[in-house]
């Protein structure tokens, strides 16, 4: 597999098998997606792999706490609080191509809330993983966890592992912090859900659109 064919097979799964993961893969696909780029080489990103009992456990007490109407200060802002469009429209987009994959009316809000608690039992992937970041890192540590991710998404591919990254995960800091042990001076970015895609799920028929290169792309040669 080039890397061409790796990005262009990458896309949110939403919908796993119910297939064991070799966490020996999993483990050299962490620490070879370490090889990402970061600025003056600080590799800000922290990483815990949860699968087995361990994530069982953890999907019982979110799902708890989900039923009982639990709230939690988010760890961030996940969108902007005015989302302008082209963004706006982009976002509209994707989540109306998504549910009409699946059959969900725009009216239907009970049904939509239901899906999208799927987000918290990770689609029904055997292996969760969290990446947390100190909090005194700023925006370029942060952009440094967007380029190891990336990479290990990309890694997964080639395995043929499919992924879902999850910001969803930062409306529960304190439920995920907890549960992982992870230190104070470190807060939760986003979960990620990992293991072999269901090719039966309907939402897995979505292909997200792109927007093409001439509306965010200028060249300057002269």
């Amino acid at each position: 597999m080039t890397v061409t064919e790796a990005v262009q097979a990458r896309r949110s799964v939403r919908g796993f098998l119910d297939k064991p993961v070799d966490l020996e893969m999993i483990a050299r696909l962490v620490e070879l997606a370490a090889r990402a780029p970061s600025g003056g080489n600080l590799q800000p990103w922290h990483i815990d792999v949860v699968s087995g009992p361990a994530l069982e456990r953890f999907k019982r007490d979110i799902a708890a706490k989900l039923m009982a109407g639990h709230r939690e200060t988010p760890a961030y802002d996940i969108y902007p609080s005015e989302l302008d469009d082209p963004y706006r429209t982009r976002r509209f987009g994707v989540g109306e191509a998504m549910y009409g994959h699946i059959g969900i009316p725009r009216e239907d809000k009970a049904a939509r809330r239901m899906w999208f608690a799927r987000n918290f039992a990770f689609f029904g992937a055997p292996v969760a993983l969290f990446c947390t970041v100190g909090r005194r890192m700023g925006p370029p540590q942060w952009s440094d966890l967007g380029m190891y991710l990336q990479t290990l998404m990309l890694l997964l591919v080639e395995q043929g592992l499919a992924s879902c990254a999850q910001e969803c995960w930062a409306i529960y800091p304190e439920t995920v912090t907890s549960f992982l042990g992870t230190p104070d001076h470190r807060m939760l970015f986003c979960g990620m859900a990992i293991g072999y895609e269901d090719g039966e799920e309907p939402a897995n028929q979505l292909r997200s659109e792109r927007a093409p290169l001439g509306e965010w792309t200028h060249f300057h040669s002269i």
